[in-house]
């Protein structure tokens, strides 16, 4: 397999050693992906086994993800001080220890310390996987090395809840957390033995004040998106005008911090590429949009077609199915063309994909769904990959930890604002009661306009 072969003049590990390192990765990433769709599918039985609401419950899900936000940025410069391999393995530590936590938690405020554990854990891998795979492989790979990623986590997530399903018809919530400690066990295995160590560190001291400041600036959005998405919004309007007062004034702080400081916690300057930063511009929109249509569809599935929430979950499948099948082939060809031609054409037919969702029928039949979910998830496997070599590519291999921090950040924030915009959508009064959904249709039309605006500046960059 070219992947494990090597040439005269390659950069990054030699062939043989490349296999088990791209393991120790691909376990890792195969953990934080089944953590995060299987266990959302939990928190009923949570609910009811924890004796606690089912708004109370959502703090498993929110807890984590707010853990993983917060310290993203952090990580993204820490690993430069650590190095990666020490980061990686004391995350994946952490990750794995907190899963042993999380399902001997008899309380919910045990659960959710846990997670948010597991979160911080998850964070430490997730900022800097794509910059392993850079140090691992040669550049005339990185595409091909990033489609697999794409795919691997594309299969995750289409086996990983109806691998939840099946164990919780067996066995308890708990059991979910369990499945991490014999992969975990393999992944530490593995990074022990084959990550590469550094050549050199960075030795200048952590911006401690920017870190500050990022912490307050990522968390905020987090609340104040997960505010938004709340359908009792009316009861919410102060706490989210405060949570979003915080995120820009702690934003501006962050930003005056970095422009002023000679050890800046995430460095500006990467965004002086421009290919870089529209890259990471496309990302953030695109995944605007991948968020509002999450959030809708299982509304137009079940509040509008009457479909059961199983069927409702099989007509997801598709859409996996489709990155699994584009993912990889996207990636080979972006290490020949030019990527972002690529990733342009995947946006133009994932758009066309949502446009085909916003205008269906009100009496559709499954194959109807399940073809148009397939385009959408081609569409966005095309894109994805080959965006992803644009910004890991088009910067300082140095900083190839900040660029894969920035990468993690655009999809988090991107899904988190998408569920935001969702959720006002969704709350206004009577948007369900039509049997037309005509109010979910709208959510899906904001995705395609988001869509077709992650379009423009895709086709600004190849004019780059």
């Amino acid at each position: 397999m070219e992947l494990f072969m090597s040439r005269a003049g390659d950069d990054g590990l030699p062939g043989k050693e490349r296999l088990f390192t791209m393991l120790a990765v691909m376990v890792t990433t195969t953990m934080n992906v089944f953590d995060a769709s299987m266990i959302n599918i939990a928190l009923p039985q949570m609910s009811a086994s924890l004796g606690v609401s089912a708004s109370d419950a959502v703090w498993v899900a929110n807890g984590y993800l707010l853990a993983v936000a917060m310290s993203l940025a952090i990580f993204s410069a820490l690993a430069t001080r650590i190095g990666f391999r020490r980061q990686f393995m004391g995350g994946l530590i952490l990750f794995t220890l907190s899963s042993v936590g999380c399902a001997l938690s008899s309380s919910l405020s045990e659960l959710v310390v846990m997670r948010f554990m597991q979160g911080i854990g998850s964070a430490a891998t997730l900022s800097i996987a794509p910059a392993l795979l850079r140090t691992i492989f040669p550049t005339r790979l990185l595409g091909r090395i990033l489609g697999v990623n794409a795919l691997l986590i594309a299969t995750c997530t289409a086996v990983s809840p109806l691998i939840s399903g099946v164990l919780l018809v067996k066995l308890n919530w708990s059991w979910l957390f369990m499945i991490n400690i014999p992969l975990g066990v393999v992944a530490v295995t593995f990074s022990q033995r084959y990550l590469p160590k550094p050549d050199r560190l960075d030795t200048r001291p952590l911006d401690k004040i920017g870190a500050l400041f990022s912490v307050i600036m990522l968390g905020s959005t987090i609340l104040c998106a997960n505010t938004f998405s709340k359908h009792a919004i009316s009861y919410n309007k102060q706490q989210a005008l405060l949570y979003a007062v915080a995120a820009l004034i702690s934003g501006a702080a962050f930003v005056y911090r970095q422009r002023n400081t000679i050890t800046p916690l995430l460095p500006l300057e990467i965004f002086s590429n421009q290919r870089f930063s529209l890259s990471a511009i496309t990302s953030f929109i695109s995944f605007i949009a991948q968020g509002i249509t999450f959030i809708a569809l299982p509304f137009l599935y079940e509040s509008v077609y009457n479909y059961s929430p199983l069927t409702s979950a099989l007509l997801f499948l598709p859409w996996p199915v489709g990155i699994i099948f584009a993912a990889p082939h996207a990636g080979r060809l972006a290490d020949k063309k030019n990527p972002a031609i690529i990733s342009t054409f995947g946006l133009v037919i994932f758009g066309i994909g949502l446009v085909l969702l916003s205008i269906l029928p009100q009496t559709p039949s499954v194959l109807d769904i399940a073809w148009i979910n397939l385009i959408c998830g081609v569409g966005f496997g095309l894109f994805q990959s080959p965006n992803n070599r644009e910004m890991m590519a088009n910067v300082k291999e140095k900083h190839s930890s900040y660029a894969s921090g920035v990468l993690a950040m655009m999809r988090t924030f991107g899904q988190c604002l998408g569920t935001a915009a969702i959720g006002i959508i969704l709350s206004q009064p009577g948007s369900l009661a039509s049997s037309s959904g005509n109010t979910v249709h709208l959510g899906l039309w904001f995705a395609s306009g988001a869509v077709f605006l992650a379009i423009l500046f895709s086709v600004c960059r190849i004019r780059t």
